[in-house]
């Protein structure tokens, strides 16, 4: 800040030729000099204030920048990330849908397979009940062709 000049023996000299009491003018003088040093801006404060705040705002301006790019790196990054993982997925949906099919067939054809067998065996009893049933029959046939 540049600093500004007042001069307070002036002041007081001004102050006591119009009347007023030395030790008045005095206090007056130094309250001006405080205020004038403490609160008063001068022209090239508020330029020097100006060039701060438009540095600050560039600043800022860049900053939001950097960040808007990094941010569409990332959103890009990220999408082809879950092009990638949703690919991987449609990928191992397909394979698990194969292998249940595969294994769904399979199962069918063992299915098949155990049920042939039951049939088969089944069959197999019922021929084998059916002629045990004939050969008692048969001999019970003969046992009453032999008794009457």
């Amino acid at each position: 800040m540049v600093a500004m000049t007042f001069d307070t023996h002036a002041f007081v000299k001004e102050l006591t030729k119009a009347g007023m009491p030395e030790e008045q003018a005095e206090v007056l003088a130094r309250s001006q000099a405080t205020l004038i040093d403490e609160k008063l801006a001068t022209k090239q404060d508020l330029k020097e204030l100006e060039l701060r705040l438009t540095r600050d705002i560039q600043e800022l301006k860049r900053d939001m920048q950097e960040m808007e790019a990094n941010l569409k790196r990332d959103m890009k990054e990220l999408e082809m990330r879950l092009t990638r993982d949703m690919q991987e997925l449609k990928r191992d949906m397909k394979e698990l849908e194969a292998n249940l099919k595969r294994d769904m067939k399979e199962l069918e054809m063992r299915l098949t397979r155990d049920m042939q067998e039951m049939e088969l065996r089944l069959k197999h009893d019922l021929t084998v009940r059916l002629g045990s049933m004939m050969v008692v029959a048969i001999g019970v046939v003969a046992a009453l062709v032999k008794l009457l």
